[in-house]
């Protein structure tokens, strides 16, 4: 179930000594939250909670001599960890955490006796944004955790860089195909929700594809992924790619898990008022300047011009993207019939920050539930859920394209 996870670090391991983490020397993309994290054991188990402000990409392995479970997070700033949370614990020796590698932070769990990785997701908050790292340990002999090491790829650690930006996008007309961004959740060091022997990050590819493949069959779109391969694609890069493919619209994918209740049914987001108003500030703050606005170069302005001229294209862009959001819903609905209790959802992801492109997300179903679970993988209801989503994008572009027709008169 969780081959992907059974590696172990080439030598030259970087020790990180201490309990309290060393200052970070860069701008975190998320905060550790010591008062909302927990631990817990039972007989063979040892379970683990991070609270952090947003989900960040992790991997996780085992180490031997001694025998470890290392978790390696993307720029997790770890102020205020305290080694106490694992005092008590049979199966735990010792825990520190800090700087890893530039861009990257390590949490190193020492075991007593040794143990493998049962389960390990990161769930986010749709509200809030805020999300919670979950592990599971669960007891095995020296044999299987010997067995369960293996040396990490490399080339999973060379982050591809932001794309380089193209021509002015502007709005559809109607007149020549539809530049569709499909965006296939997850992927490489990130495998998202894991349930059963599946992943979040290969269910959502395999859709992204039989998508891909109805919408050239269809016609009239031109289709761009912003991966096609088990590998991890930071989120800033996946905004990149969409704006150097001169994306019409930028659609995200994929099936959440949740720990608690019987959720179910496809969701779609679209960026809050509240996250919009954050969205450009933080962009204007990290992001490259020339990569912030199609066909426009912000790299001498300050932050300050530089968010009135976000905010003064999402003014034009959020009435675009909350009419895509409705137009799947009622595609979904009509061709995979049950959708979750409440359809349409906003929240602050990353993926839909961009000021200029029309971006959703759909939340196919849950990996928690056993019959989205079953839709998930059963080809008839995918070739469903993408006729659906074909059809809601024919019906949008013929409606935005009018609209752009009066705005034009």
């Amino acid at each position: 179930m969780f081959e992907r996870l059974k590696w172990i670090c080439a030598a030259g391991f970087v020790a990180l000594a201490g309990a309290e983490t060393t200052a970070q020397e860069f701008s975190a993309l998320a905060r550790y939250l010591p008062e909302l994290s927990e631990a817990d054991e039972s007989r063979n188990t040892f379970e683990l909670e991070i609270a952090i402000t947003q989900a960040v990409p992790y991997r996780l392995f085992s180490l031997a001599e001694p025998a470890r479970i290392v978790a390696d997070f993307r720029e997790v700033d770890w102020r205020g960890f305290d080694a106490d949370l694992f005092e008590g614990f049979a199966y735990i020796a010792d825990a520190r955490a800090g700087v890893f590698r530039p861009g990257w932070t390590r949490l190193v769990l020492e075991l007593s006796n040794p143990m493998g990785i049962e389960s390990a997701e990161m769930r986010t908050d749709p509200v809030e944004g805020s999300a919670r790292f979950f592990l599971t340990l669960e007891r095995q002999s020296e044999e299987a955790f010997s067995a369960s090491v293996g040396a990490p790829d490399a080339a999973l650690w060379q982050a591809e860089g932001p794309a380089e930006t193209g021509d002015e996008i502007r709005r559809q007309s109607g007149e020549g195909p539809l530049v569709v961004v499909l965006d296939p959740g997850h992927g490489g060091i990130d495998p998202g929700a894991e349930r059963e022997g599946l992943v979040e990050a290969d269910l959502m590819l395999q859709f992204a594809r039989i998508l891909q493949e109805n919408l050239l069959r269809v016609g009239g779109f031109q289709v761009v992924l912003t991966r096609d391969s088990d590998v991890f694609v930071p989120l800033e890069t996946r905004v990149s790619i969409a704006r150097d493919a001169g994306a019409d619209v930028f659609i995200s994918l994929h099936a959440d898990a949740l720990a608690e209740g019987n959720a179910s049914g496809a969701t779609v987001y679209t960026l809050s008022e509240t996250a919009s108003d954050a969205a450009s500030a933080q962009l204007a703050e990290r992001h490259d300047r020339s990569d912030l606005l199609s066909g426009v170069d912000l790299s001498d302005q300050d932050d300050r011009i530089a968010t009135v001229l976000m905010d003064l294209a999402r003014r034009e862009t959020q009435p675009r993207s909350n009419s895509l959001a409705d137009a799947l819903v009622e595609g979904l609905s009509q061709s995979i019939g049950r959708m979750h209790k409440r359809p349409r959802l906003t929240a602050g992801f990353s993926v839909l920050k961009a000021p200029d492109i029309p971006s959703v997300l759909i939340e196919l179903g849950f990996m928690s539930s056993a019959r989205d679970l079953a839709s998930l993988q059963d080809g008839t209801w995918q070739r469903s859920a993408a006729d659906g989503i074909t059809e809601a994008l024919r019906n949008w572009a013929q409606r935005d394209a009018a609209q752009a027709d009066l705005i034009r008169q």
